[in-house]
């Protein structure tokens, strides 16, 4: 089985890739909704994250407000570090687990890790695909769909790796700048390679 990383850029349309390659069957593990489970009520992780940051980023109901702690760990790089020193491990054993359990015969398998190239991640797998769109559109996209200001979503945007710099490592690269069936006609050309 070929172990496949996908990643990008917070707006680069990700998640709309790893839908599509859903549809075609593969196997896709999302590393964004490991780190949920991570600090679900009650676990370890979010013990963990309540005595770094205070029990001021819980909610009422005893849930991480996602909001409020990305508003702190967005501004201060050492407390971004701290929050991914809790988070990151518990996604790492998670992820093998999902490629383990996978039946022997399957051709391949994606874990999309949106900070695959930060967390040094991209030399465990077989091939890396980065999905990638122009700066104004990622940041556009990211105003538009978390209800962020300009300078929020830069900050986001920036906490992460340069889009060029990670289509630069890429073994294979979806733009996601044009129209929906653009991007499919690319997801399936890259499907007849990943099952050649």
């Amino acid at each position: 089985m070929r172990r496949v990383a996908l990643t990008g850029g917070i707006g680069t349309g990700k998640s709309y890739v790893t839908a599509r390659l859903r549809e075609a069957g593969v196997p896709v593990v999302d590393a964004d909704v490991l780190a949920r489970q991570a600090v679900a009520p009650d676990s370890p992780g979010l013990a963990a994250v309540v005595t770094r940051f205070g029990a001021d980023i819980l909610t009422r109901q005893g849930f991480l407000d996602r909001a409020r702690l990305g508003e702190i760990v967005f501004r201060d790089e050492a407390a971004r570090r701290d929050l991914e020193a809790i988070v990151h491990p518990v996604v790492r054993v998670a992820t093998e687990q999902f490629f383990v359990q996978l039946p022997p015969d399957t051709p391949c398998a994606v874990a999309d890790i949106p900070l695959l190239y930060e967390t040094g991640r991209d030399r465990q797998f077989d091939a890396v695909i980065v999905v990638a769109c122009d700066r104004a559109t990622q940041l556009e996209r990211v105003v538009a769909r978390d209800g962020l200001s300009r300078a929020e979503a830069e900050r986001r945007v920036a906490a992460q790796w340069p889009i060029a710099e990670k289509v630069a490592r890429a073994d294979y690269v979806i733009r996601t700048d044009g129209t929906f069936a653009e991007t499919d006609e690319q997801v399936d050309r890259l499907l007849q390679k990943l099952h050649a």
